[in-house]
């Protein structure tokens, strides 16, 4: 009887060391409670904050590909995205202001950035055109793009993305346009004439996507000027950066934009 005991315990004790439990079998694991959970979740391992600054045609985008990314990565926390005029942010960046990740309306902000040396291989992960959109009703009675030398239109500055493509699409079409205001963001140009102040703006497709108080239409010529949207991370970011951008570049994120009317990279 001694001996079975012994044999026992003897073999109790090569089970334990082995690991040979229910929870070590078949990567399953235990609740609280002792029941089989199932497979257990893989991690990444990446965890902190992001930074981001966007351009500001990305806002509705980003904010939900923002919260999309926090599902997949919980240990992680996306800040509230900055968003501007893609020229001011990279201003502010190369002043000293500090980010994780840039997504910029053009290339050409984002070389100035690279210029800098605070970033390398910038990504495009979308594409954009321009528009001319109205108040809701158009009662300036804008049908082309020559009827807004005769109406008030605000446009924005050439100095940011979508004012430099304005620019090459007025000049293409050979048509001049004395601005009320030149806007740092093609979201101002938007408000302006949602709130009815102006009579028409050129803004980006996605902008006047699903908003009651502007409608709009492509002039002739606006396939031909196509912005291309570049994403990089700044230098000395960890991980978590590097996921993010990742993501935008990903399935979900590619969703995401296209659905919302970016065009693929």
């Amino acid at each position: 009887m001694r001996s079975r005991v012994v044999g026992i315990a003897a073999l109790l004790g090569v089970l334990l060391l082995t690991g040979c439990t229910p929870a070590a079998r078949g990567g399953d694991s235990l609740d609280p409670n002792g029941e089989d959970s199932g497979p257990g979740i893989e991690q990444t391992g990446a965890t902190g904050e992001v930074t981001v600054f966007a351009a500001a045609s990305l806002r509705t985008a980003f904010d939900e590909i923002a919260e999309s990314f926090e599902q997949q990565h919980p240990a992680v926390t996306v800040n509230p995205i900055v968003y501007d005029g893609s020229s001011t942010l990279v201003t502010q960046l190369i002043e000293g202001a500090q980010a994780d990740v840039l997504a910029t309306a053009d290339e050409r902000s984002m070389q100035s950035l690279v210029d800098s040396g605070l970033a390398a291989g910038p990504q495009p992960f979308a594409t954009n055109t321009l528009v001319v959109a109205v108040p809701a009703g158009n009662p300036g009675d804008v049908e082309t793009l020559a009827d807004l030398a005769d109406v008030v239109t605000v446009l924005c500055a050439p100095q940011v993305p979508c004012g430099a493509a304005t620019a090459t699409l007025l000049e293409t079409a050979d048509v001049r346009v004395s601005a009320a205001s030149l806007e740092q963001n093609v979201t101002a140009v938007l408000r302006k004439v949602a709130a009815g102040e102006a009579d028409a703006g050129i803004v980006y497709a996605t902008d006047a996507v699903g908003d009651d108080a502007v409608q709009s239409f492509a002039p002739d010529g606006a396939d031909q000027v196509v912005n291309r949207y570049p994403i990089v991370t700044l230098e000395d970011t960890g991980e978590a950066a590097a996921l993010f951008t990742t993501f935008v570049r990903g399935p979900e994120g590619q969703r995401i934009l296209q659905r919302l009317g970016f065009g693929t990279p």
